[in-house]
């Protein structure tokens, strides 16, 4: 087992996550498996119960797992699918050791961060790097660990301490490190600066780990001076920097590291079996990032939701609706469109924003509401759901979306005027979204229905069914505690609203479809956890195809995409 350890200096943010993901991608392409780690030192023992302001959006993995959304980016880099082991946190570790403790397995022993955190770190991770991640359950050759956060943070030392350790335990020939820093380029001076730079890969010197590559992150394409620059005061050769700056698109990545001799240092790095010259897989993600530079037709996309004010809230959903747009050689324009600012509460404090934000609603050509959780921002996208109805707009409902479509039609079809949720009205007497009853809401961290589930379709007759290839099932990631309520569903198919899928019993409903529209899908599942870059997700596709106006014709010709 080869390991690569990615730690980041400067700040945090840096892009380590897709650098990580790039080098896999680069070493799957040569041959070889690989398998990734994300290190998060907080003490939460789950990314489960974050706001997604805190750290970007809550990923959820085959197995239920709540994780850092750079597991995201593994799974879709590198088209593989990780566990909840593979992301380690401080209170996993701890609780790991306390539980030890407890149990009597280190009897009359004084328990310390040395040697006892630090070495259930490294057993933790020699562990799950041999856990089959591809389809083919071959052990994996190479494991990626990404430590988050930023040398020097006080909460990190007892994880760089572990890999001081690891990298004698491993041997050389076994372990390399790979220090992602910032140049910055003030725009006083106009000059780019590695200072910076130095002073992190000191740190990291002064902990015992030394960098075998120092990738820099910048704004614009780095000058040859700046490299030699490094490599003198980082003691390291020039072809051990290398340079990454902000590029179109995150595609791009993996072909700046390749260009950069990458495959040529790793092989003699680690003495790896592989070819200089990687294989037709990075040609594919030659192609695309090229084809995603040229695109020039454009469709755009409404996304109602609460966290509109960082990007990475909805990473997922952006990455699936961007696969299926490349995918129909189409441009995407996201608008982010804050839920709260289409209510009429809005309209009274700020009518600028009010008609900014319907502005940006009506001149979408498809509209998507993701999941979420709480009343804050409801009733604004209660508004767009029953704009997308009427004005006959491609709409896409994923979880909480698929469940306020529910509310919105029950109130404007079926004319129970207190329709609601019992998430957010639990008297109403008309709950067409209820809670599950197996789940406990005591506790709030891995409480819900999590994980991958089968959907069963019920009909031949459904659009979605057609996207999926016409299987008769399908398997989705979930992560919810309410359901639509089954025993009023009839009220809802006799109008035209079919729940065309639903649970392998058949009590709990997973997707609707609205009868006379365009597109008006609902899902129960979320899609977007499962998209690839070359593999879209089927859902998505169908809101892209509809809102570019070619849903029909791609049906007829069975699902294939024209050339």
């Amino acid at each position: 087992m080869k390991y690569i350890l990615v730690t980041g200096g400067v700040i945090s943010g840096i892009g380590k996550g897709i650098i990580a993901s790039s080098i896999g991608t680069i070493l799957k392409s040569c041959g070889l498996r690989v398998t990734a780690i994300k290190i998060d030192p907080y003490i939460n023992i789950d990314a489960g119960t974050f706001s997604p302001y805190e750290h970007g959006e809550v990923f959820v993995l085959n197995d239920g797992g709540e994780v850092d959304l750079d597991l995201g980016n593994y799974e879709r880099f590198l088209d593989i699918n990780l566990y909840k082991d593979n992301n380690i946190t401080t209170g996993k570790i701890y609780q790991h050791v306390i539980n030890k403790e407890r149990h009597g397995d280190y009897l009359g022993k004084t328990v310390q961060v040395v040697p006892h955190i630090t070495d259930a770190v490294q057993e933790w991770v020699m562990n799950q790097a041999k856990v089959p991640v591809d389809d083919d359950k071959k052990e994996p050759q190479i494991c990626v660990i990404e430590l988050g956060g930023t040398i020097g943070d006080i909460e990190g030392m007892p994880f760089v301490e572990a890999f001081r350790q690891f990298q004698f335990k491993a041997k050389r020939e076994n372990f390399c490190n790979i220090h992602v820093s910032l140049v910055p380029q003030p725009n006083a001076t106009g000059e780019q600066k590695t200072k910076p730079t130095q002073n992190s890969v000191r740190a990291l010197r002064g902990l015992g780990l030394s960098p075998d590559l120092i990738v820099c992150r910048s704004a614009k394409p780095i000058e040859m001076a700046v490299k030699e620059k490094i490599s003198m005061f980082c003691h390291v050769e020039p072809e051990q920097v290398i340079f990454i700056h902000d590029v179109s698109s995150t595609y791009r990545v993996p072909i700046l590291l390749e260009e950069q001799g990458i495959i040529k240092y790793f092989k003699q790095r680690l003495n790896l079996p592989i070819d200089d010259q990687p294989s037709d897989l990075l040609m594919k993600w030659k192609k695309m990032a090229c084809r995603y530079e040229r695109l020039l037709k454009v469709c755009s996309i409404a996304l109602v939701g609460k966290y509109t004010k960082l990007s990475d809230c909805y990473a997922s959903v952006f990455k699936a609706l961007e696969h299926s747009a490349l995918a129909i050689n189409y441009k995407l324009d996201l608008m982010y469109i804050d839920s709260t600012e289409l209510e009429r509460s809005t309209e009274a404090e700020n009518s600028v924003k009010y008609h900014q934000a319907w502005h940006k609603l009506c001149k979408a050509d498809g509209i998507l509401v993701p999941g979420g959780f709480g009343i804050r921002g409801t009733e604004g996208k209660l508004q767009a759901i029953s704009w997308a109805r009427t004005k006959k707009k491609p709409f896409l409902g994923v979880c909480l979306g698929m469940q306020l479509a529910v509310v919105e039609f029950a109130r404007n079809c079926l004319n129970w005027e207190d329709a609601n949720s019992t998430e957010f009205d639990p008297d109403t007497k008309n709950p067409v979204v209820i809670d599950m009853p197996e789940h406990n809401p005591g506790d709030m961290g891995g409480t819900m229905r999590l994980g991958k589930r089968r959907t069963v379709f019920k009909t031949e007759n459904s659009v979605l069914r057609k996207l999926y290839g016409d299987e008769m099932f399908v398997e989705e990631r979930h992560r919810h505690r309410y359901e639509v309520n089954p025993e009023l569903t009839h009220c809802f198919e006799e109008k035209g609203l079919k729940f065309v899928g639903h649970d392998t019993e058949g009590d709990r409903m997973e997707i609707i479809e609205l009868e006379n529209h365009p597109y008006f899908v609902g899902v129960q599942f979320h899609p977007e956890f499962s998209s690839r870059p070359m593999k879209p997700s089927p859902p998505y596709l169908g809101l892209l195809l509809a809102a570019t106006g070619t849903l029909n014709a791609y049906l007829q010709r069975g699902c294939k995409l024209s050339p």
